[in-house]
């Protein structure tokens, strides 16, 4: 059965924002995530149970507890919420996720916002960013001067299930994209993702300096998930990419 469960005790939200981190390429959006809710010291707030999501327990180096592979997490100072996810969304089980994801947050009122890398080669330049959006909050990026999309593009996986399902009840969302490594975690990217966008979106200081200093520990952590990604194809993995190539 579909349901996001409460793990901790009430908390007082008021139109917050929700960071999405579904794995993708690069895993851009899940590296900012996790930095986002280390940084933040965000609480364990709710288990998702949707439908199709793999049944495995997730445990940490040094810590004995056991918790499922997507977890939302909470900080009632920022007025925030954060998606974090330990495993890849296989394709079958997409639109339920979607489905389930959206309910719950449309439930609690909150804004999304949705990140996906743009699979790009780019030598020591900073990665271009630029921002899409549904409903009404295409004048946030105005005003936080988010760049628009140079070409036509699609976004997939996930992370596109969720913009889908925001475009059709025209419910506000926002999405981030990034250009990244098609290959490799791209921690540099993700701090581009939190500095330039997510802090000034959502009125937060994100110290990023541990991401960009650390980026290479990170990238060997990460490389197996991100092979993983690789592996499932861009259908069920998070991703940009212009609309004659999806064509």
């Amino acid at each position: 059965m579909a349901r996001i469960c409460i793990q901790g005790p009430d908390v007082d939200l008021e139109d917050p924002m929700l960071v999405e981190g579904f794995p993708g390429v690069g895993l851009v959006g899940k590296i900012a995530t996790d930095h986002l809710i280390d940084e933040l010291e965000m609480a364990y707030h709710a288990s998702v149970h949707c439908e199709g999501l793999p049944r495995i327990g997730v445990y940490r180096s040094g810590n004995r507890t056991v918790r499922p592979p997507v977890r939302i997490y909470v900080s009632e100072e920022h007025n925030l919420l954060a998606l974090q996810s330990d495993a890849p969304i296989a394709s079958q089980a997409v639109e339920s996720v979607a489905e389930c994801v959206s309910a719950w947050i449309g439930d609690q009122g909150a804004t999304p916002i949705y990140l996906s890398g743009l699979p790009a080669e780019r030598d020591e330049d900073r990665p271009e960013i630029y921002g899409v959006a549904t409903g009404e909050t295409g004048e946030t990026l105005e005003r936080h001067e988010i760049p628009v999309p140079s070409e036509d593009g699609v976004i997939t996986g996930p992370t596109g299930a969720l913009i889908n399902r925001a475009a059709q009840r025209d419910a506000d969302s926002l999405g981030l994209v990034v250009e990244c490594s098609p290959q490799f975690p791209d921690p540099e990217a993700a701090s581009v993702l939190l500095e330039d966008a997510i802090a000034p979106i959502a009125d937060l200081s994100i110290d990023v300096r541990d991401l960009v200093d650390r980026a290479e520990e990170i990238r060997q952590k990460r490389e197996q998930l991100a092979q993983q990604m690789q592996a499932i194809g861009q259908d069920e993995s998070t991703q940009a990419q212009p609309l004659r190539m999806y064509q």
